[in-house]
């Protein structure tokens, strides 16, 4: 057969594109924890370890699953494991659900085409129906999930450490932080059709955004009680003997078969036993999170070994790092893009004079910044109201001009959230000249948290040029802080709280809150705190909200449900411009303000409230027993508010000790002795006594 050129040279293309494929190409693992879908199982098998059936599943051609139990037997007590391959699974389906599983690793088999796909276990954690808001660092369409997973990886920017996919819009978002970012606005919060992910092939030293820190997780529940969860409950990932803590710290710092984010150290070794082992989870990867060491139960037998130290990977905030705040006033730096401007851009006149203006949306006022290439002199001022909306400019190559929203002074128009005005920059005192530059800028307002780009379409003179801005509404978040405005996740009945609601200083917005609602975990029951208006149901309860700054807050004692330990709080929160105005709320004889209401529209005639877009936003709470007369003897705490650092709730359940099993058995023997003893002594007594004859 004999080949012609362009045959043999397309053949050799499609060769290597196919090659290509092939190599890029790599099979990785998704992880969920404490999850299962349903899926046909073709395999399974009993005392397997975790890696030694992820190993069968990623050699085994059919395998598109793995489901790995490790439940705990209560009366060794010691994991049994199963480790079930499934041929078939949910998991690929984004409109299955998957099941509360608990001691379960769900692995999702995946074909990742990245060369920087990691050789671990698994590549990524899978937290489905979730996202974390208002941290995105790059958005992009993909068709599948394993492309945008691939992205993450690819990433050069910035490092990606978490990532979200919409099944349904194919929008992959990429974030350089995750669920243990500090510093900002970290919430996972509920988004169907939507799942998070975190990025697992990170080395040690990326697992967090500035500093890292092993420390002793306080989240409301005793040491020891989560030490002794952790050593039951989780599964070793590797387990080591080493001579001290530090030494066991160490090895999860520098471990890279895995992303170690937690260790245990069980004291001082003992002959040839490990006494450190490492983990890949910590109490947000859990589900439940907090409460999850709350719902552990001791063994039936306690073989008296010590729980041990447990620490967990902690990020922490440089304190020289400056906070993001939306600028007011430019640096004073030249930019070359301003100077690499020729005189044939619309933003430059015939004198060689280029502009760079920019407008920042405040509640009251329109900023609009200008830059220029050279020093500037004239003036700035709105269109028709060149006497009172107006700034002198002279030799500046900065300034500023702020166009007031309300009134007849700048003029400012408005229509359904969108302020728009005319700006002319000058350069005569009087006359104005085909040299000077006109610019239409326009703010949107969206109070629905939803982002607007920013842009700006230079137009060539005579016509105006139009910018366009819109500040972003930022993700309202719920906080509870202690007596010493710390945040808790765990307190006791009668404890005083705040309950606040916040969003960053630095935004135009305010907000305003109602139909709030406390439910139990289990959503069995529901008290309805404050009411469609934005008043107290019941004050004594939960007051009524203050204003703080752009914050809401209420100050109440702890209360939860008879059923359940957890409480959720729920809140429908909207968006005003500026703060928002209060709802004047009636208690028997009293009246109390309430920010539960929102401010009236700036260019309303009438007493007409324009209706916005909703947002509901939720966050839970455990809530402990404390001073109950009938468990009394099962509790031990400081009698202290304050449930603070060192001051923790144990519950302490009785159990004998093997003096009191030895003291019980020897008292029973000699009551059966006694008792052998009198029955020996009445017969023999019965036997030796003569009979009596009949005569």
């Amino acid at each position: 057969m004999k080949w012609r050129p362009a045959s043999l040279l397309l053949f050799t293309v499609c060769f290597l594109v196919a090659a290509d494929q092939l190599v890029q190409a790599r099979v990785a693992f998704e992880k969920l924890t404490d999850f299962d879908f349903q899926g046909t199982t073709y395999y399974s098998v009993k005392n397997l370890s975790l890696y030694e059936c992820q190993g069968w599943c990623r050699e085994e051609p059919d395998c598109q699953a793995a489901a790995f139990s490790f439940v705990v037997n209560p009366l060794t007590p010691a994991q049994e494991t199963l480790c079930q391959l499934q041929n078939v699974t949910a998991a690929n389906n984004p409109a299955s659900t998957p099941q509360r599983s608990s001691s379960m690793y769900y692995m999702v088999k995946l074909q990742l085409r990245s060369e920087n796909a990691c050789q671990r276990p698994w590549n990524f954690e899978r937290v489905p129906n979730k996202i974390i808001r208002g941290l995105d660092n790059a958005l992009i369409y993909t068709s599948t999930k394993e492309a945008c997973l691939s992205a993450c990886l690819n990433e050069k920017r910035f490092i990606c450490r978490s990532v979200e996919y919409d099944y349904n819009n194919m929008k992959c978002v990429l974030s350089d932080s995750d669920r243990r970012s500090v510093g900002q606005f970290v919430q996972l919060v509920d988004a169907q059709g939507v799942d998070y992910f975190e990025n697992l092939c990170l080395k040690p030293s990326q697992a967090c955004k500035f500093s890292r820190q092993f420390q002793l997780p306080r989240i409301g529940v005793s040491d020891d009680k989560v030490s002794q969860y952790v050593g039951l409950h989780y599964y070793t990932d590797k387990e080591l003997q080493v001579t001290s803590e530090t030494a066991c710290k160490l090895a999860c710092e520098i471990e890279s078969e895995f992303l170690c984010r937690s260790f245990l150290y069980l004291g001082q070794p003992t002959g040839s036993q490990y006494n450190c082992r490492l983990y890949h989870l910590d109490h947000k990867s859990l589900p439940d999170g907090p409460s999850t060491y709350l719902n552990g139960e001791r063994p039936l037998i306690d073989v008296g070994e010590p729980s041990g130290d447990y620490f967990e990977n902690i990020c922490e905030k440089q304190s020289n790092q400056a906070e993001n705040t939306l600028p007011v006033v430019f640096d004073t730096v030249e930019d070359p893009a301003v100077n690499n401007l020729t005189r044939n851009d619309a933003n430059c006149d015939k004198t060689g004079t280029c502009y760079d203006v920019s407008v920042h949306c405040k509640d009251t006022r329109i900023a609009v910044q200008v830059r220029t290439n050279k020093p500037f002199n004239g003036r700035i001022y709105a269109l028709g109201r060149s006497e009172t909306c107006n700034i002198d400019v002279i030799n500046s190559d900065t300034f500023r001009l702020d166009l007031t929203m309300g009134g007849q002074d700048c003029n400012t128009q408005s229509a359904t959230g969108i302020y728009s005005n005319t700006v002319v920059l000058q350069h005569h005192s009087v006359v104005m000249t085909k040299a000077d530059k006109i610019y239409k800028v326009k703010c949107t307002y969206d109070m629905s948290s939803k982002n607007i780009s920013f842009g700006m379409l230079p137009i060539r003179d005579p016509e105006m040029i139009h910018i366009n801005s819109s500040p972003e509404a930022p993700p309202p978040r719920i906080r509870i802080l202690d007596a010493r405005a710390r945040e808790v996740e765990t307190v006791r009945i009668g404890d005083r709280l705040t309950f606040r609601i916040e969003i960053p200083e630095d935004t135009p917005y305010g907000i305003f809150a109602r139909s709030c609602v406390a439910m139990a975990k289990d959503s069995k029951s529901t008290f309805q705190i404050i009411d469609d208006d934005g008043c107290p149901v019941d004050p004594t309860i939960f007051p009524a909200f203050t204003q703080d700054g752009n914050a809401l807050q209420s100050i109440y004692e702890a209360f939860r449900f008879t059923e359940s330990y957890g409480v959720i709080f729920q809140c429908n929160v909207k968006y005003c411009l500026g703060p928002c105005e209060p709802a004047v709320c009636e208690w028997g004889r009293d009246s109390v303000e309430s920010w539960g209401r929102k401010r009236r529209s700036v260019t309303a005639s009438n007493d007409t409230v324009e209706e916005e877009e909703d947002m509901n936003i939720s966050q839970e709470i455990l809530v402990l027993d404390f001073g109950d007369e009938k468990n009394r003897d099962f509790l031990r705490s400081e009698a202290s508010t304050d449930f603070g650092r060192d001051k923790t709730v144990t519950i302490i359940e009785p159990c004998p000790t093997k003096t009191s099993v030895l003291a019980l058995a020897v008292t029973c023997a000699l009551m059966v002795l006694v008792y052998l003893s009198t029955l020996f002594c009445y017969y023999m007594k019965k036997w030796m006594q003569p009979h009596k004859v009949m005569a």
